[in-house]
């Protein structure tokens, strides 16, 4: 078990419907799936809040009418940022997933990922779609700097990786899934996530062919709902190993985590588009592909990017 301790300090306003998340030591990360996730190792993290959902379409939208902010997504890409692109390649869109009809190359994600025009967080399906009656869906196409505006709006923060996959684990310590250790335990399906041959073919035994109604599964020990599947989650943290993550001061003046003398990621120079960490895994996650949907598991999104099963969530730490 996760070495807790279990008193809540008093909250405020912010935390009224949030879940106190204990201060404790984990075992972080697994030797037993991807390379990314290892090496597991030990760490210890303080007491904060997390949001038992995601943040939903119904909640993004008050925080659009009361700033006026404008998505990444909903904005045409700086051609100076991207030298040589085509222009169609710069208007305003974002990144849908597009079932095909039968089995394809499953070594290239080109063949179930589209740059759709128009796409967004009000057409989350392209242009003629939009997210009437998905109000409690979690909000998607969401860029890192979109997900920081909303935190800085509501005087939140996005967590980092250990913070989110600790409170993931809900006091369950190395287990596999959230819940356990059983994908579905007596036959029931614990969160939203592809059943069938990806990406061509799902049975939607757990009811949902996209993004399901936040709280539509089981809470994990501590309260929180959709802690895997469902969408993909942003985390502070820079793409790094993920024992040697050094944390990113990030402001909304300065999404990228720019340093004083204006690099940015400087331990990736490498890396043109800096990449944070999001885990959860999501509706796409499937067991022929992409096992992500374990707490120890992560994937590199870059900041510059939205896509069709990424959302967000977030915390309050005492104190700040």
């Amino acid at each position: 078990m996760i070495l807790a301790e279990k008193a809540a300090p008093s909250g405020d306003a912010r935390t009224s419907d949030m879940v106190w998340i204990p201060s404790g030591e984990f075992t972080m990360g697994s030797d037993k799936h991807y390379p990314e996730e290892a090496p597991a190792h030990s760490v210890r993290v303080d007491g904060f809040w997390m949001e038992k959902y995601t943040v939903t379409n119904d909640e993004f939208a008050k925080f659009v009418t009361a700033t006026g902010h404008v998505t990444l997504a909903e904005r045409p890409a700086n051609p100076d940022d991207y030298p040589g692109a085509l222009p169609e390649l710069l208007v305003p869109a974002s990144t849908v997933f597009i079932k095909p009809t039968r089995p394809v190359d499953m070594r290239n994600a080109y063949n179930w990922w589209t740059y759709v025009k128009g796409a967004n967080w009000r057409h989350p399906r392209g242009p003629a779609s939009s997210i009437k009656g998905l109000g409690r869906h979690p909000v998607v196409h969401i860029a890192f700097e979109d997900a920081l505006a909303y935190a800085q709006w509501c005087g939140k923060d996005i967590p980092t990786e250990a913070e989110w996959e600790f409170a993931a684990r809900g006091g369950i310590d190395g287990a596999e899934y959230v819940w356990g250790d059983d994908l579905n335990p007596g036959g029931r399906q614990m969160a939203n996530t592809w059943q069938g041959d990806f990406p061509y073919t799902n049975s939607m035994d757990d009811g949902f062919q996209y993004t399901a109604p936040v709280g539509s599964f089981p809470a994990n020990g501590y309260g929180l709902h959709d802690m895997a599947g469902n969408v993909w989650q942003w985390t502070g943290d820079w793409y790094q190993p993920h024992n040697q993550i050094e944390h990113a001061c990030c402001t909304l003046e300065n999404p990228r985590g720019a340093t004083r003398d204006g690099s940015i990621d400087p331990r990736q120079p490498e890396v043109k588009i800096p990449r944070k960490v999001t885990k959860g895994g999501s509706h796409l996650c499937a067991p022929n592909y992409c096992r992500r949907y374990r707490p120890a598991a992560r994937m590199a999104q870059p900041i510059d990017t939205s896509i069709s099963h990424l959302g967000f969530r977030l915390i309050v730490r005492p104190g700040r």
